[in-house]
């Protein structure tokens, strides 16, 4: 399934159906499209007329389905210009990269602190505790904070054992008192020793210029001292083949700048080139249902992928459109 403006690639399709103003208007047959290897497939276009604008991809998403369900088979994945795509990725960054969206997000956790290793550490339980609601999600990120008396910086190099053993407490979903007990104190040995989660990251990617490497180590340091073990299904393994969604996110808090203050843009020995986009079921859906994936599962391999495509559109920023794939996909532009 292809959606173009342009009349010749049009012409070329065996079923076209034309949509103005958001509205499905017409259907007609048209040819066979033959792919430059010679494999003659049947192509269903869906062709926008440019007088009525681009629909925006909420309706396009909804509309395209009914209205080729009559079709026969639909194509799993529409296919959109390049022109096209970029255009709505920009428009859908501009709308979700403000400050205004920062209070129903996880990052207003670290927004609470003026200082490079109080945000640190608290993007770094926020983004641990990222999954389910992200209602429930922001709550618990600010009760966390108020845990650790609103100075995670300090409290994670002083707290004393009568101060951990009060986080028992403290739950969010499965990460519950003594996971958070043990991540405490695993950034505090990353602290005495490597200067701060901040340091390591920088320091390790100077040393291998690969995320996925750093991911690797990190996770090992971060788990060399005594924990229990139930603990260790909280951080991903890139090893294991994970998507660590939330590293990623963490990663583009702390290393993207923009001047639109929301990412924070601490790490600055670490390029956003380099970064990758946190995949999850909503950036998932919808870097699928716009043509950027076709792994069907969320896992490192589809980072990857994901990650490469938008490279196309912006090398130096790939990891901006996470506010586009995101957004959209919350806000519910793929429901039928």
């Amino acid at each position: 399934m292809i959606v173009t403006h342009d009349e010749h690639l049009a012409a070329m399709a065996d079923r076209r159906i034309t949509m103005s103003d958001g509205r499905f208007c017409k259907a007609a047959s048209g040819g066979r499209f033959a792919l430059p290897y010679g494999f003659p497939v049947p192509c269903r276009l869906i062709s926008l007329p440019v007088s009525g604008g681009f629909p925006g991809v909420a309706g396009l998403l909804r509309a395209v389905p009914e209205a080729v369900r009559g079709c026969g088979s639909l194509h799993k994945y529409s296919c959109i210009m390049d022109t096209e795509l970029r255009e709505l990725l920009e428009r859908l960054h501009d709308k979700y990269n403000r400050p205004e969206f920062i209070e129903c997000d996880p990052i207003s956790v670290p927004h609470r602190y003026a200082g490079r290793t109080d945000r640190e550490i608290a993007g770094f339980f926020a983004a641990t505790i990222a999954w389910g609601n992200r209602k429930a999600i922001v709550a618990n990120g600010h009760r966390m904070m108020r845990c650790m008396d609103d100075a995670p910086a300090d409290f994670v190099r002083n707290a004393s054992e009568k101060e951990l053993a009060s986080l028992s407490s403290y739950a969010h979903r499965t990460f519950n008192g003594g996971d958070l007990r043990d991540f405490v104190l695993a950034l505090r040995r990353m602290e005495e020793l490597h200067g701060g989660i901040g340091s390591f990251f920088e320091t390790r990617y100077e040393a291998t210029r690969s995320i996925p490497a750093v991911f690797a180590e990190f996770r090992r340091e971060f788990f060399s001292c005594g924990h229990a073990p139930r603990c260790e299904k909280h951080l991903s393994s890139i090893e294991k083949g994970a998507a660590c969604k939330r590293l990623c996110m963490y990663l583009r808090w702390m290393v993207r700048s923009d001047g639109r203050g929301v990412d924070f843009g601490e790490w600055t020995r670490i390029p956003m080139s380099a970064l990758y986009i946190p995949l999850d079921v909503h950036t998932g859906n919808m870097s699928r249902a716009l043509g950027l994936l076709t792994r069907r599962q969320n896992d490192w391999r589809a980072v990857e992928q994901t990650t490469a495509s938008l490279r196309m559109f912006d090398p130096a920023d790939p990891v901006r459109y996470d506010f586009s794939l995101f957004g959209a996909g919350i806000d519910g532009y793929l429901k039928a």
